[in-house]
């Protein structure tokens, strides 16, 4: 079959590429979403199903001063007529429009329930009744002026407008947000006084920087832009980008000095619902252990009441940490693509879109006066036959008593137009008295003098700059920053982003007494217990203390094992002292044959000497040996036949080590000559001909060495004079002084 033929029939087949044929089809679809859907037009920031609900509204008379109507009504009339789509998707349009929280400046004022900021639905159409707004008229002025133009419905039947005309920037004023084939747009809603003030701007000078007038997006919401002024300043100029939102927080004090923090304003776009229960989960899944409840105590207002876990948890971490989990910091996407005038989607930027509004404000200025201009000629037309009729009255109605056509015979005898004769015809008796010829006159000379100053305006454009500024002017005392629909919502305070609050803060902070057993069976005791001597801990049959500490809720603790390896436990999540504890080894991957060396808090100090039993060793930053999953992290790497004996922390003043073997030879040198390594076998420490090292430690070489002297005085014999056991690093030793411990350990 040829392609004629196929293009005369189109139900039969074509012998065409099927790849062509469908993009060929795709195409045209991508065009229509393009075009007839999803994006915006920078001239009156409608789509195709707003413009034609609110022009179905205006043709029912739905004016802010009449009643409302049956929003079934409404949305019969537009599917019906001008938009042939599914009711429910003309419903949710309507609804949006309708809605406080989504609109910074609604368009549609409507009555009953139309949803909420919670996420709820609104109720079905039939129970809902709608009108327009005052903004709505003010988008729709100069539609009965020729001030646009109108094209036929889908079929023919009836005419709609192309665009509004209205002196209302309501593309950049209520935003925008769609999604197209290979394309979207986010818009953010704006401040209507200044975008218009940004436009008088514009009209004098078309360079000028909008972003003198424009502070950034103005939410229906409120809530708080953090943003720098040169990150929005990008995201104008370029027409991408986005706004960091948060909410309104406020810290609240009680009496008896605790405390909360109420939240008044959310970000756009954020379902109150959907964040609440965001925040439970925290709770409940322990992701933000600092918080204690989350209430909804909104009304009218929004006020959700933030409870901390107690009264020593700092509000700015809370707040911080609330920004960064939940949605109360959210990101708001500007991607300024719309309509241009050509009907072209293009991405602009701030100050293109208000210029492209501009251009078309003063096309509709000039075809408003036009359209007036034709109207007064008209009207002229009619007077000025009128005024003839009156001076010549008696004749005129002598003309009409005798004649049969006097119409011919009037055109004839005064010149007079068809019209004009048409129109004297047709006077009323009740007209013909002296007072209506004074008027006539009266009204003539306005006339004359309103076309005049029509022509004058159409002849200037700086005329037509003046007129524009001032019908500005009058639209910005309507929606300026003193009335309450106008006034300003959304505050612009930069501030940093929300930074990541460490483990530690997120922990109440508690005194507690850490326990080890022989067996390696863990509890924490709360507070600093001192005596813990007696009945006042018990163990399992056999089993005995190990080693036990002061430490806080918010430690980490350092446990390394005989083979090197270092593990990590959090102090808070310990086991109560109350019963035996519980097992070490099911917090953490420690193998079965291998034996616990050491237990510290992290925060004992910043350096840790580590060395192994054959007198190996080196110094290790403890934020080296902090271990980020159960299985740990190998720290030292003894040889072969060797253990980690001994991990001692090293006081900030530490300038010497004191190392004894199992000979009971000591050794002193100074803390220079040890290693400072993230990992490895270190160095040697003292050297040995046989056993092995038996204690190891740091001190100030000033304050001499000390050790306890054993039983039960608790006294303790400093060693002032080091110089017989001070040598180098790796050297033998000598015997220890008389009164050493037996078992040589310090």
């Amino acid at each position: 079959m040829s392609l004629d033929t196929d293009l005369q029939d189109p139900g039969a087949p074509s012998d065409v590429p099927f790849d062509s044929a469908l993009s060929e089809r795709y195409l045209v679809y991508a065009l229509s979403t393009i075009t007839a859907r999803s994006l915006p037009d920078v001239r009156d920031g409608l789509k195709p199903v707003h413009r034609r609900l609110l022009w179905a509204m205006r043709l029912l008379r739905l004016d802010p001063a009449s009643g409302y109507k049956k929003c079934a009504r409404v949305v019969g009339d537009v599917i019906g007529k001008y938009h042939p789509h599914g009711d429910q998707s003309v419903y949710d349009a309507m609804v949006r429009l309708a809605q406080t929280f989504a609109l910074r400046y609604p368009l549609v004022d409507g009555q009953g329930n139309f949803g909420n900021i919670d996420g709820d639905n609104a109720a079905a159409y039939r129970y809902t009744e709608a009108r327009l707004t005052q903004v709505a008229i003010d988008l729709m002025d100069g539609l009965d002026e020729n001030a646009v133009d109108f094209r036929p419905t889908y079929n023919g039947e009836d005419e709609e407008p192309e665009l509004f005309p209205g002196l209302f920037p309501n593309l950049l004023a209520n935003g925008a947000a769609g999604i197209a084939v290979g394309m979207a747009t986010s818009i953010p809603p704006h401040n209507a006084a200044e975008l218009m003030n940004a436009a008088v701007a514009l009209i004098d000078n078309p360079q000028a920087n909008v972003l003198d007038y424009v502070q950034g997006p103005d939410f229906p919401t409120g809530g708080i832009i953090v943003d720098s002024p040169a990150a929005i300043a990008e995201a104008y100029n370029t027409g991408r980008g986005g706004f960091r939102v948060r909410a309104k927080i406020e810290k609240v004090t009680e009496k008896g000095g605790g405390w909360h923090l109420v939240v008044s304003e959310i970000p756009y776009g954020v379902q109150k619902g959907k964040l609440i229960e965001g925040i439970a989960d925290l709770i409940n899944e322990k992701k933000l252990p600092i918080l204690g409840d989350v209430r909804d105590e909104s009304a009218e207002d929004i006020r959700i009441v933030l409870e901390p876990r107690s009264r020593t948890v700092v509000a700015e971490d809370l707040i911080n940490s609330l920004y960064r989990l939940s949605d109360l910091e959210t990101r708001v996407p500007l991607n300024l693509n719309v309509l241009d005038k050509h009907r072209t989607p293009r991405v602009m930027s701030l100050q293109e879109a208000l210029l492209g509004w501009i251009e078309h404000q003063f096309v509709v200025l000039r075809r408003k006066s036009e359209h007036r201009v034709a109207k007064i000629t008209d009207r002229l037309e009619l007077v000025g036959g009128y005024i003839i009729a009156f001076l010549n009255l008696d004749r005129v109605i002598e003309i009409i008593r005798t004649e049969d056509e006097p119409k011919p015979v009037m055109m004839a005898e005064f010149e007079l137009t068809d019209r004009q004769a048409e129109a004297i015809l047709n006077m009323r008796l009740r007209s013909l008295r002296k007072l209506e010829e004074m008027e006539l006159k009266r009204e003539r000379d306005a006339l004359e003098k309103e076309k005049a100053d029509l022509e004058l305006l159409l002849s200037s454009d700086a005329r037509q700059r003046t007129r524009m500024k001032r019908d500005l002017a009058k639209m910005i005392e309507r929606y300026g920053p003193e009335t309450v629909l106008g006034k300003r919502r959304t505050v612009v305070e930069e501030a940093a982003p929300a930074r990541e609050i460490p483990l530690e803060a997120m922990i109440e902070r508690e005194p507690i007494t850490v326990i080890l057993s022989a067996r390696g069976w863990i509890r924490a005791m709360k507070g600093h217990v001192e005596d813990l001597s007696g009945d006042a801990l018990k163990f399992k049959e056999g089993d005995a203390a190990y080693l036990a500490f002061h430490a806080q809720t918010t430690d980490k603790l350092l446990l390394a094992a005989d083979n090197g390896r270092f593990y990590t436990l959090g102090a808070d999540k310990l086991p109560g002292g109350r019963g035996f504890g519980e097992p070490v080894r099911l917090m953490i991957d420690l193998e079965g044959e291998r034996n616990i060396v050491a237990l510290l808090p992290s925060s004992q100090a910043p350096k840790l000497l580590v060395a192994a039993d054959d007198g190996r060793g080196f110094v290790v930053k403890v934020e080296d040996v902090i271990a980020e999953t159960r299985k740990g992290k190998q720290v030292v790497t003894p040889r072969a036949g060797a253990h980690l004996k001994l991990v001692r922390p090293i006081g900030g003043e530490d300038d010497a080590v004191a190392a004894v073997g199992d000979n009971r030879k000591l050794l002193v040198f100074p803390l220079s000559e040890v290693a400072e390594l993230g990992r490895g076998q270190g160095v040697q420490l003292q050297r040995y001909r046989d056993g092995g090292l038996s204690d190891v430690r740091t001190f100030r070489m000033v304050d001499g060495l000390s050790w306890a002297m054993g039983g039960e005085s608790g006294r303790t014999r400093t060693e002032s004079d080091l110089s017989p056991w001070r040598a180098t690093r790796g050297a033998a030793g000598r015997m220890a002084p008389n009164g050493f411990p037996r078992d040589n350990r310090f």
